[in-house]
Formats: structure tokens, C-alpha cells, sequence
């Protein structure tokens, strides 16, 4: 699932003081161990173990291991396939401004995976993304596709509101 994103100023640490790092609750350490365990980077591939080190790092607030997590659970990679909890994962990442959360939500919530079908959810989250990609803005226009000028302008309002509150909690990208 994951790309390469361990974080650079872990790369060239040794595993055991990855690991120590992570055991004392280094949510850096802790995302690291789940890509390195995600990718089998230098370790045997598994899943499951990826995943416990993905929500140790989510469940400290970290949005990219949040992203993470959910895409594990929309894969069924180390969980059982949950789309519901997969959603759970990526909104709490979107809402902190994670650009590949808000895309993969919006794509959910197109499809109706996990989330109801909502073409305004779905373009508001695509909306927020579309700033960091073409392919993203390429999704939402899709999306847009389907809807009615009226559900696009109250897609857009919320995607203001939701860009406006951020700003103000500093959440916003």
C-alpha cells in the first residue's frame, strides 16, 4: 500500500534503534516500521505487522499513517476488507489537510464504498485535493460530471467553509 515515504531522517538508523524509537511511542519511528514492514524493506513482507505499526502512529494523530491505515483496510492488506473503516481512517486524515486522504474519501464517497453515495461530499473532498494534481482535479471534474450546477456550487461553498476553518486551526495545505 504504502509508497515510499519513510520519512528521511530515519532512513539510514539501524532497525533495533527503529525499533526502540518506536516502542517508546515515536509516531516518525512508528510509520516507519509499518512502510519498511509494508514494502518487506529488508524484512520479510507482512501485512498484519504493517498494520499494527500504522495505528500506533494513527492513533497519535498522524495523518500520512492514518492515510495508511485506511488504505490497508480498503485493500484487506493485514485486516480483513472494511470499507467502513477504511473511510473512518481517511476522513480523520482529510480533515487534517492530508491531500491523498481528501482524494481517496472523495473517491469513496463517488462510489459509495463504505461511505453513502454523495456527489457534493465526493467533489468537496476532490475539490481540497485537486490543488496538489492534475489526476486529482481529473477525478473531481468526473465526479462533476454527474451533478447539477446547484449540487457543484454547494460542493464548492463547502469546500470554502471547510479551507476557511482549517486555515483558522492551522490544519489547512
Amino acid at each position: 500500500m504504502a509508497m515510499s515515504v519513510v520519512p528521511l531522517l530515519l532512513v539510514g538508523q539501524g532497525s533495533d534503534e527503529l525499533r526502540t524509537k518506536a516502542n517508546q511511542g515515536d509516531a516518525i519511528a512508528q510509520l516507519s516500521l509499518g512502510v519498511i514492514y509494508d514494502q518487506g524493506q529488508g524484512v520479510p513482507q507482512d501485512y498484519a505487522e504493517a498494520v499494527h505499526w500504522f495505528r500506533k502512529a494513527a492513533d497519535q494523530g498522524h495523518s500520512l499513517a492514518q492515510y495508511l491505515l485506511g488504505g490497508m483496510y480498503y485493500l484487506g492488506q493485514g485486516v480483513p476488507q472494511d470499507y467502513i473503516e477504511a473511510s473512518r481512517w481517511f476522513q480523520q486524515a482529510a480533515e487534517q489537510g492530508n491531500t491523498l486522504a481528501q482524494s481517496a474519501l472523495g473517491l469513496m464517497y463517488s462510489m459509495g464504498d463504505g461511505v453513502p453515495q454523495d456527489y457534493v461530499l465526493s467533489h468537496m473532498w476532490l475539490n481540497l485535493a485537486a490543488a496538489t494534481s492534475s489526476d486529482k482535479r481529473a477525478a473531481r471534474d468526473r465526479v462533476a460530471s454527474k451533478m447539477t450546477r446547484e449540487q457543484i456550487a454547494e460542493a464548492q461553498r463547502l469546500a470554502r467553509e471547510w479551507r476557511t476553518k482549517a486555515a483558522k486551526s492551522g490544519t489547512a495545505r
